[in-house]
C-alpha cells in the first residue's frame, strides 16, 4: 500500500486575484521534493495576464515549466499540470489516491459550484471528488467583503467536510515583506495537510 506521504498533492488555481499564494506554495512543495498535481481554471489565465502582464501557457509541459520559473525552482520535486477541460485525467477519479487538494487562491465562482456538487472542469471535478473520498480538502477564498451568498456558499463547505482558510496573514510573526504575509497564509494552509514545508516563525506564547 502506498503511503500517504508518496501520494501527490492537489493544487487547484481558480481565477481569483492573488496568483501569488500558488506561486509561493509551489516554490515550498517542489523544494521538499513533494509532488504536485495542479490544475489551472481557465479563468486564471486572464488573471495572470492582469497582475503579472504574462500569457500562462494551455500545453501542460510548458505550462510546468511557466509555473517552475515563477517559483524559482528548476528540478526539485514533480510538477504535473493538467489542462482545465481534461475531465477524463487522473485527477477525476477517486481511484487516483492522492494527500487531498487546495484551490488557492479561491473564486467566489468557484466556492459556488463547489458547494452546489457542480462540475464544469477538472479543478471543480477534482475538488469534488476529495469531497466524495473523505479526503481533505482546503479552500483559501479571496473576497472581500463576503456577501451572504458567499458566507452561505462557503458554510456548506465546510458543513461536506472542507476546510475554509481565508488569505488573512497576521503580523505577530514580525513580516517585512509581501512575501512573507503570503507565507503565512500559505503555510496555515498546507498545516491543514499535515504538510509543514514553509518557513514560519510561529507564535511562541507571550
Amino acid at each position: 500500500m502506498t503511503a500517504v506521504k508518496n501520494r501527490s498533492l492537489i493544487l487547484g488555481v481558480s481565477g481569483a486575484s492573488g496568483l501569488i499564494y500558488a506561486v509561493r506554495a509551489i516554490k515550498y512543495l517542489l523544494t521538499a521534493d513533494y509532488t504536485v498535481d495542479l490544475v489551472a481554471s481557465k479563468a486564471s489565465r486572464l488573471v495572470w495576464q492582469a497582475e503579472n502582464q504574462l500569457l500562462m501557457p494551455a500545453e501542460p509541459q510548458q505550462q510546468a515549466q511557466f509555473w517552475r520559473e515563477q517559483a524559482e525552482v528548476a528540478e526539485a520535486g514533480t510538477l504535473r499540470c493538467h489542462p482545465w477541460g481534461d475531465v477524463g485525467a487522473t485527477l477525476a477519479s477517486g481511484s487516483f489516491r492522492t494527500r487531498g487538494m487546495v484551490v488557492m487562491p479561491c473564486s467566489m465562482s468557484t466556492v459556488a459550484k463547489l458547494a452546489a456538487g457542480l462540475s464544469s472542469d477538472l479543478l471543480e471535478r477534482a475538488a469534488d471528488v476529495q469531497l466524495k473520498e473523505g479526503r481533505p480538502l482546503v479552500i483559501v477564498p479571496r473576497e472581500t467583503p463576503l456577501s451572504l451568498i458567499h458566507l452561505r456558499n462557503l458554510t456548506a463547505l465546510a458543513e461536506a467536510g472542507a476546510r475554509i482558510v481565508p488569505a488573512i496573514p497576521a503580523w505577530y510573526h514580525q513580516p517585512q515583506t509581501i512575501a512573507d504575509l503570503v507565507d503565512f497564509v500559505v503555510a496555515r494552509t498546507l498545516d491543514q495537510l499535515e504538510i509543514d514545508c514553509v518557513p514560519l516563525r510561529r507564535w511562541q506564547g507571550r
